[in-house]
Parts: structure tokens; sequence; C-alpha cells
């Protein structure tokens, strides 16, 4: 599969906001103000969820459209990574296979003994978790398979913008609440793998949103699980976990248990070799055979 190429001969600030590094550092930046903003604002609506939900996703809307925006008159292309046909059928993909992954993960426990379910909580409990799901799904996934992963790809390749962008993902939850080495090592493998094998299987967002959203949300609006370190308070389900941290992931999250980790790797690998299946892999530019 060729790199995407941005046009030839633009003007001097043109090819300025065009080097990659320039567009990994403005476009990122952005989005992490919007997502601070967004933050901001869902802190401060954390008693009317019903409102957080509608700021959240309002942000979410501008995120995108900023990116949009970005490509089409900084890259002068189209933004094929977020077109519209075949979003649905992409989202509904990811939403599903989010869900079931966690689900997956939780029965593996309770088959262990480690995990036990105490009582089910009102339905409520859940609509916090759809804000911070949504936040979370769409921003880190601009950012990092969007941008980062995107941008290093066009030069680097593939598999070096995997594990860079694998890295710098990981790193950047080492600043969570409760946030661990071994947590942000886990999620470097098992999530990295994972969303950007989704962006490289079908070449758009759409897939790595709706898993990210996915998984989040089951984490912490129906099994009451820390997302990442944070503690996100109540769920649907209100259970205990018992056991070893390597195995329960312990307060940073099931990210940082080995069954998380086995089972989002496996499914992220399988997702690469779907997309070199496919055609999908970019080769690093000195591999590139010219024209």
């Amino acid at each position: 599969m060729k790199a995407e190429t941005l046009p030839s001969n633009p003007g001097l600030l043109l090819r300025i906001a065009q080097f990659p590094l320039t567009r990994i550092v403005v476009l990122g930046a952005g989005l992490y103000l919007l997502l601070g903003v967004k933050n901001g604002f869902r802190a401060q609506f954390a008693s009317a969820p019903w409102m957080a939900l509608a700021v959240v996703a309002a942000m979410s809307a501008l995120g995108l459209a900023v990116y949009a925006a970005f490509v089409r008159f900084v890259e002068r292309r189209a933004v094929s990574e977020l077109s519209l046909p075949g979003m649905g059928r992409e989202l509904g993909l990811g939403l599903l296979v989010g869900a079931v992954l966690y689900t997956l993960c939780v029965l593996i426990l309770m088959l262990l003994g480690n995990y036990q379910i105490i009582r089910l909580n009102p339905w409520s409990f859940m609509l916090p978790a759809v804000s911070m799901a949504l936040g979370s799904g769409v921003f880190e996934e601009l950012v990092y398979r969007g941008v980062l992963f995107r941008v290093v790809e066009e030069s680097l390749g593939s598999w070096i913008s995997l594990l860079v962008s694998s890295l710098v993902f990981g790193i950047a939850h080492l600043h969570n609440e409760n946030a661990t080495l071994i947590g942000a090592l886990s999620i470097s493998v098992e999530a990295g793998l994972l969303l950007a094998g989704a962006y490289m299987l079908t070449r758009r967002l759409w897939m790595s949103i709706g898993f990210h959203f996915a998984w989040n949300f089951t984490q912490s609006g129906i099994f009451s699980g820390n997302v990442s370190g944070n503690d996100t308070g109540q769920g649907l389900i209100q259970a205990s976990v018992q056991g070893s941290d390597w195995l329960t992931g312990g307060s940073f999250g099931l990210e940082a248990s080995l069954v998380a980790l086995l089972v989002g790797t496996a499914t992220g690998v399988m997702f690469l070799i779907l997309a070199a299946r496919r055609g999908h892999v970019i080769v690093p530019f000195w591999k590139r055979k010219p024209g």
C-alpha cells in the first residue's frame, strides 16, 4: 500500500505547516487543548450527567471538525479516514468487539473466582460513563491514531509507527490516577496493537473510535471498573474483585491484568494479520520504489 502524499509545490508557509513534526505538534496540541476543555466542562457538570453528555458530544463533534478542517486545508487532501461511507458498519463493529472483549475478560475472572457480582445498581448509574467513554474514544483516537500513527506511518512505515504510537499512548496514561508502569506498558501492547490494528484494517478511524468507546463504557458503566487508573465510580454492576494485581489489574483497572493483555494482544495481532493480507501495510520511505 502506498503512503498518502501531499500536494506538490506548496508555498513556504504551507510547506512548514505540512512538515510531519509540525502537523503532529500543531494538530495534536490543538486536539489536546479541546480535550482539556472537554474534561473541564464534564467535571463542572458532574452532578448533571445529561448536560455533561450534551457538552461532551458537542466538544467531540468540534474535535472531529477541527481534525477534518486541518487535513482538508493544510494537508490539502480528502479526509478519507473520516469518510462517511461504511461509517455505521465500522463504528458498530468496533462497539461490538470492544464490549465483547471486555466482557470476555470479566467472564474469565469470574470463572477463576476473582470477580463476584454483589448487586445491580439503577440503570442511571451508567450515564456518566457514556460521556467519559465518548470523549476519550473520539479525542484519543484522533490524536494517537489519526495524527501520531498516520503521520509517522507516512514516512517510517506501519511497523515503526505502530511501535512509536503504542509507546506514546502507554506513556500518556502514566499521569492518570493510580497509574503504574505495568499498566502503561500493558496499554502500550494490548491497546496499541488493537487500536492501530483497527485503523490499519479499515484505513478509517470509526472502528477504533467505536472500540475505544465500548471498552471504556463497558469497563466503567457496566462493570464499575477503574479506567486506566481513574476511578469513575459505580456503574450498573457492583462487584467484588479479589486476587493478585497481575491477574485483576489492581487499582489501575483490568487493562493492567494478564487476562486483558492476552485477550487484547491476540485480537490486535489478528487485526494486523488481516490488515497485512489486505495490503494495508505501508513500508518505510527507504524501501519504496520510485514512482
